[in-house]
Formats: structure tokens, C-alpha cells, sequence
């Protein structure tokens, strides 16, 4: 898959200390990128990242930038500069740190000056290790001189991206860098910096239309929301402060729903930009098949129906249920070459995300039908209906 263009746009600033911002549009180059091989490998992924979360133990005027992603059915990418070269990285909120050179070498340049530390992060379904560094990162038109970055020897399952711009908590970071406690975020130096006056990253995903699946259609904005990007009001839910997910961007539920049918009544888990399908407890998941005539398809791994489902799936977080249509919830049929699917059937992104621990994500299938916020400073998770 392609994606046709980047475009960010950074918003005027006021503070004590004024830093300058531009208003003009950056367009950035066009890349081809192709990484999918099975969509039975994207339900995996997802099913390792559950794996991973649960073997985590230890671990005045508003000034905002916003900058676009593009939508690999996978990831969402972002061009990010560092130093002086620009890095196609994917937007994952279920990790912390920012690292180059899975598909090419991103050894420090001039500007770059090294930490003489290592670096190691398993992501259950991938994984890198190198060296770590500091130098300057751009990204929609704003600046960190200081950034600390890991530049890989080697890495696995990460074909067709260059690395990773890690969102999450900085906690995530603990323990993967040799010389190091943590290190801080780019969201984290950003807001150190007074870049931004607040450490809130608003995310805008929108699904693919047809058999398109290279659409530049996703938008970051840091230190602030887009109210172009949803409709009505964003309603917060605290993060979990414990359990396995409380070290990511964790989130309760209060139930799931298919149609008038109650599938859960509870279940923690992840909101994860990085994460392609919705993942649900075990028992949410044989009663969502039970309740919409569905089964497991053993080829792709997706739940199947032979009669496409008819009712809304719902998920509820304290008193606000979220909800997304039969048209939302499974895959376009315009997409099945892309995908190998078979004709005449009806497959959901909703899966098995398992029967203990955090075994829920709020991947991308939910996330681009609700604008979704990522408050460090409030420690909350916000949603709205997207636009």
C-alpha cells in the first residue's frame, strides 16, 4: 500500500516565553509501502500485543500542532525528521519509545550524540535492539533538540515502516535502555520544553473508503484536539492506575453489546493506535458469535458469517456506550482481493482477545469512527463522535 502525502499544520502559539510557529502547510514526500502478507498475520499481531500487555509487571492560548497519517491497514505512519533525515514511523500508543532503522540504518548523523547506552524492546509481536542516542526530531512543525532515540541493529516484524514514534506513558520506556530508568517521550520533552501547553494528543482516524487502502486520512494534533475532527462534546474516563493495562493507555469497560444483547458487563484493556482490529474477552466474543450467527474462520482467523449481521456492536465505558454499525464493524467487501477473503461471506474486526488479564483493545476499527484523546496531563482517555 501507498500513502499519498503528508501534510502538517502548526498552530500559533502564545506563552511566556514566546516560540515561534508557522501557519503555512508542510507537504512531505510521497512513499510506496506494502507490509501486509495474511490478514490472519494482523489478528496475530494483535493476539501477541495482548500476550505482551500482560507480561508487563514492573514497569492561556491553547498551543497545538497538527500533522497527518496515513493508513497501511496496518499502521498509521507518520513522517518524522530526525536529524537530518525523515523516517516513515508508526503512531503507536501501545508503546513508548521512538526508535529508526528497521528497514534501513539510522545510525546518529552529525547533530546526533550518543548516550553510550543499548537498547532493547520486545513488543510481543516484533521486536529491536541497538543503540541509543539523542538528536534533534521534528514533527508537524514542532522540535525537540534533545530527543533521546534508538537506532536499531536489528529488528523483526516491522516490514515496510522504518520504527516507531511511541505515545505512550513514559513508564513503558523503564527498563528498555541500558543507562536509563526511563526516558522521556517526545510528547514528554515537547511539554517540558513549553511547546505545547498541555500533554493531550488528539487522534482523528477515518476508515478506508472502497478498495482504497492508502489513504492519507488520519491526523495527530499534540498539545491540544481539533474540534473540526468531531461533532458534539468529548466525554474522559480515568486511565486505570492498576492491573496490566495501567501501564499503557489503560481503560475500563463497563460492557459490551450486540444489538439488545448483553455480551459483558466488565473488562479492562487498551486503547491502542497501533493495534488494527478490536480484541474482547473470550466470553464477549463466543456471545457476540452465538448472538450474530458467526463463527471463527480457521483460514483467516477472523469471526465469519455466512448472513451478514445485522445489529450494532457496542462498547460501553462507564455510562457512555460507543457504538458501531454492521457497515463499521466488518471488513468492506471491496477489500477482500487486498485480503484474500472469500466472496459471499462477512467478516468483523472484532476478535478473541482472550479469557484473563487485560484482554481488550481499542484498536484502530473503533478509533476511526471516534476521535480519540490522549490526556497525560489528566491522566484520562477521551472520545467523540468523529467527523
Amino acid at each position: 500500500m501507498l500513502f499519498v502525502a503528508l501534510v502538517f499544520v502548526a498552530a500559533a502559539a502564545v506563552s511566556a516565553s514566546p516560540v515561534a510557529r508557522t501557519a503555512s502547510p508542510i507537504v512531505l514526500p510521497v512513499k510506496h509501502v506494502s507490509n501486509v502478507t495474511s490478514i490472519k498475520n494482523i489478528v496475530n499481531r494483535g493476539l501477541a500485543r495482548i500476550d505482551a500487555i500482560n507480561g508487563v509487571k514492573d514497569a492561556g492560548v491553547s498551543r497545538r500542532s497538527s500533522g497527518s497519517v496515513s493508513n497501511e491497514d496496518v499502521s498509521y505512519v507518520a513522517a518524522v525528521t530526525i536529524g537530518s533525515n525523515t523516517w516513515e514511523l508508526i503512531v503507536d500508543t501501545g508503546s513508548s519509545n521512538t526508535w529508526c532503522g528497521a528497514s534501513t540504518s539510522c545510525e546518529k548523523t552529525s547533530t546526533g550524540k550518543s548516550t553510550g547506552g543499548s537498547i532493547e524492546v520486545e513488543y510481543g509481536s516484533g521486536s529491536f535492539s541497538g543503540t541509543e542516542y539523542t538528536d534533534t526530531v521534528s514533527f508537524g512543525g514542532l522540535t525537540v533538540t534533545s530527543q533521546s532515540i534508538g537506532a536499531a541493529s536489528s529488528a523483526s516484524g516491522f516490514s515496510g515502516v522504518d520504527g516507531i514514534i511511541g505515545f505512550g506513558p513514559v513508564g513503558l520506556t523503564e527498563g528498555t535502555v541500558s543507562n536509563a530508568n526511563t526516558v522521556p517521550t517526545f510528547m514528554d520533552n515537547l511539554y517540558s520544553q513549553g511547546s505545547i501547553s498541555t500533554e493531550v494528543l488528539g487522534v482523528s482516524f477515518s476508515p478506508e473508503s472502497g478498495s482504497d487502502t492508502d489513504d492519507s486520512n488520519g491526523e495527530l494534533t499534540l498539545g491540544g484536539t481539533d474540534s473540526s475532527k468531531y461533532s458534539g462534546s468529548i466525554t474522559y474516563f480515568p486511565m486505570l492506575t492498576t492491573g496490566e493495562a495501567s501501564y499503557y493507555w489503560g481503560i475500563a469497560i463497563s460492557g459490551f453489546t450486540y444489538g439488545s444483547t448483553t455480551l459483558a458487563s466488565s473488562a479492562s484493556g487498551i486503547v491502542d493506535t497501533g493495534t488494527t482490529l478490536i480484541y474482547i474477552p473470550t466470553s464477549a466474543y463466543n456471545k457476540f458469535l452465538s448472538a450474530s450467527g458467526g463463527s471463527t474462520d480457521e483460514s483467516s482467523g477472523l469471526a465469519a458469517f455466512s448472513t451478514k449481521p445485522t445489529a450494532n456492536f457496542g462498547i460501553k465505558f462507564g455510562s457512555t456506550t460507543y457504538t458501531l454499525t454492521p457497515a463499521q464493524y466488518l471488513i468492506p467487501t471491496a477489500q477482500y482481493s487486498y485480503y484474500g477473503l472469500s466472496s459471499g461471506t462477512y467478516y468483523a474486526w472484532i476478535n478473541d482477545g482472550g479469557s484473563s488479564g487485560a484482554n481488550t483493545i481499542i484498536g484502530q476499527k473503533f478509533l476511526e469512527n471516534y476521535y480519540s484523546v490522549f490526556d497525560t496531563t489528566n491522566s484520562r482517555i477521551g472520545f467523540a463522535t468523529g467527523v
